[in-house]
């Protein structure tokens, strides 16, 4: 119990820091968003409109920077995100619930894919060293070099340009309204492909090389190396001895990339303009979007630091050393 409330401190005064930088970084940028605003409305707008437009985004001049800070305290307080520059009059906290499903669909669903590929392919690569599966290490490594941003590149290149099989981006065909109608949910799954494969192709070749250098290291072990004497099955020895130890980096690995399914393939979606959370982020700060870029920035902070106390904590679950050492 000691342990979990230190680190809960921990990662609430690390969340505060974080919502604290949050509030700054998009404030010093170049440029006034609300200016870029009013400038849609070819200056339409009269003095006492662009007053109320100021204070309404909390960019009132009258106000400090310090009572901007403690108004947007206030806000997040009560769920408050403020409104959208970008999608003007929407809240953000809209706009980032229409958004989000489609980030989580995706890299949720491609971060636990990888996951189980990388670790299966990764345990008998590792067990079974020497053999054309470990072959492929220097592949893998190669793969695992390369940004998902380039990999979408090339995968569009090829497969909707030179062959135009896959679309190139969108979430899905212009025309269909979003339901849970077989059209529109066939028409979502067929323009996921190529960012999905991006994803899972990048990602999985981390997995493989962590688990399989893992799997060396515990082959070695005199606990492996008695079962192995007692003449214990070898497929037993593998999973239930060598895997079952080995898989624990892979684990608290994974508990941190839950954090990054929200912001953690932001250049994959701008490349494929897919309607998730990064390329919102992407249009709002093309826009300027103070309530925009803070919302997403946000919620990726959070996500990220909730993950990254489910890692601590899991990593104590299975590691009876680090409970004692807590």
């Amino acid at each position: 119990m000691k342990f979990f409330l230190q680190r809960t401190a921990f990662y609430l005064v690390t969340a505060w820091a974080a919502i604290t930088i949050n509030f700054f970084i998009p404030r010093l940028m170049p440029g006034d968003p609300v200016q870029s605003l009013i400038s849609r409305y070819q200056g339409q707008l009269s003095s006492k409109a662009i007053a109320s437009l100021e204070t309404l985004f909390g960019m009132d001049q009258h106000r400090s920077l310090w009572q901007q800070y403690l108004d947007y305290w206030g806000n997040l307080a009560h769920g408050d995100l403020g409104l959208s520059f970008t999608f003007f009059p929407t809240p953000v906290g809209e706009v980032m619930a229409q958004s989000l499903p489609w980030t989580v669909a995706l890299v949720g669903t491609t971060t636990l894919l990888s996951f189980l590929l990388g670790t299966a392919i990764g345990i008998f690569a590792g067990w079974r060293r020497g053999s054309w599966l470990d072959g492929m290490l220097p592949v893998t490594t190669f793969i695992s070099a390369i940004p998902y941003f380039w990999l979408g590149l090339i995968a569009i290149a090829l497969f909707a340009v030179q062959w135009p099989v896959f679309p190139a981006a969108g979430g899905y065909d212009t025309g269909l309204v979003p339901g849970l109608s077989w059209e529109f949910v066939s028409s979502a799954l067929y323009h996921s492909v190529l960012p999905g494969v991006t994803i899972v192709l990048s990602a999985v070749a981390g997995w493989i090389l962590g688990m399989r250098n893992m799997m060396v290291t515990v082959s070695s072990e005199d606990y492996v190396m008695v079962a192995q004497a007692k003449g214990l099955p070898e497929r037993r020895v593998m999973f239930s001895y060598a895997a079952r130890n080995a898989i624990l980096p892979n684990v608290s690995g994974f508990a941190l990339s839950l954090g990054f399914i929200v912001g953690g393939t932001l250049l994959v979606e701008m490349v494929f303009s897919y309607p998730g959370i990064g390329y919102v982020l992407f249009q709002g700060v093309n826009a300027k979007d103070y309530p925009l870029m803070q919302g997403v920035f946000l919620i990726i902070t959070l996500t990220v630091l909730a993950a990254n106390l489910l890692a601590d904590l899991l990593y104590m679950l299975l590691d009876p050393r680090t409970r004692k050492e807590a």
